[in-house]
């Protein structure tokens, strides 16, 4: 199997295999327990919540863990607004944002907030001029995703951060950087953005488990979870510590190759757009700034037909997000693409361990694509 669908999940790396097995059957203790076990635990957590924060650039005891991207995207929105509500009812987020952004932000209008549904080019990309003239002085919540999961395209999230600081000083800024951590590089505290989401299956390490980076700006952030008071008071429950330690090991194991493997995964992506364009009868679509993401479309031929063809031959691809499976593609969409574009494209997305005959066969795939079209 040649697997080409890494924004969707990637496989567990060896290193974050071993500490789940390790965590399961010798260091199994609850780290809030009293005895020698337990406290053997608590250590292990706080060596995998320093492992987590040195990748994200962060300092250790704003690192919080979540079972996922999902849930640290709710987090940051809904205790934004819990937390500064009732000096404003204004929030900007984008019309290409993972709809664990897009579908909170659909409850809160429910609710009387007023969203501001930031639009991209035909790149996919959100613009600084965009997001300067929808900040507004009873806004109190951005989000803008750092890297888009079907485009590619890379959003300016230092200066969205600096610019909606000095124009809203009270507002809030939120970041999915579940498509951008160990995959561009940045530095949590250096980057300004107040709330961060990061995802383990991302980046080789096991499902379940994610985090939220509150900077230290926020001295106070509403908890997600009431109860023992695990994660600082922020989010109570008895740890997942296989999960957690499996991502920890996953950080560091990529953190240590990331300017490595950015070379690496942009090299593959470039060697492949150059045959491409030598193929005809292939469109490339979106920015596909970040190393790892190339959406693509074969006009005439429906996403589905061409993902089975790939199939037939070992490859996997996507048809998009992961999350919005059987329906069109709001990101595309909101790109002002075709209605032809869109219904026969597909997502190609690469990892660290992504080789040169990778790319080789799926070409071989794409001719094949194309065959079928012209016979």
């Amino acid at each position: 199997m040649i697997y080409l669908d890494n924004s969707a999940t990637t496989k567990p790396c060896q290193a974050a295999v071993d500490a789940i097995t390790d965590a399961l059957t010798n260091c199994w203790g609850n780290p809030s327990s009293l005895y020698g076990f337990g406290i053997e635990a608590a250590h292990q957590l706080r060596s995998a919540r320093s492992k987590v924060a040195a990748a994200l650039g962060a300092e250790i005891d704003r690192v919080f863990f979540t079972s996922g991207g999902t849930e640290a995207d709710n987090w940051a929105i809904m205790g934004t607004v819990k937390r500064l509500g009732k000096r404003g009812k204004h929030i900007i987020t984008t019309a290409v944002e993972h709809h664990a952004i897009l579908n909170t932000t659909k409850y809160l209008e429910s609710q009387g907030f007023e969203v501001t549904y930031l639009q991209p080019d035909n790149l996919g990309r959100i613009t600084l001029d965009a997001l300067k003239t929808a900040l507004r002085k009873d806004t109190v919540l951005v989000s803008v995703m750092m890297v888009n999961n079907e485009s590619g395209a890379v959003m300016p999230i230092a200066q969205m951060a600096k610019l909606t600081h000095r124009v809203c000083p009270d507002a809030i800024f939120h970041t999915d950087a579940v498509q951008g951590f160990l995959k561009i590089p940045f530095q949590a505290k250096t980057l300004g953005a107040d709330l961060i989401s990061i995802s383990s299956h991302k980046v080789h390490g096991p499902k379940g488990v994610g985090a939220l980076y509150i900077s230290p700006r926020l001295k106070s952030f509403p908890p997600l979870i009431y109860g023992g008071g695990q994660e600082n008071g922020y989010r109570s429950g008895t740890e997942g510590t296989p999960a957690i330690f499996g991502f920890a090991a996953a950080c560091a194991e990529c953190a240590a190759t990331l300017k490595e493997d950015i070379r690496t995964e942009a090299e593959l992506l470039t060697y492949a757009l150059q045959k491409l364009e030598s193929m005809g009868g292939v469109v490339v679509n979106g920015a596909h700034e970040a190393p790892h993401i190339l959406n693509l479309s074969i006009p005439g031929v429906p996403t589905q037909n061409t993902i089975n063809i790939l199939q037939d031959a070992g490859i996997c691809v996507s048809a998009g997000s992961a999350c919005a499976k059987g329906h069109r593609s709001h990101v595309m969409t909101a790109m002002h693409l075709s209605p032809e574009i869109i219904d026969s494209s597909f997502r190609v997305s690469l990892c660290r361990d992504n080789t040169q005959a990778d790319m080789e066969d799926l070409l071989k795939g794409i001719q094949a694509v194309l065959d079928w079209k012209n016979r």
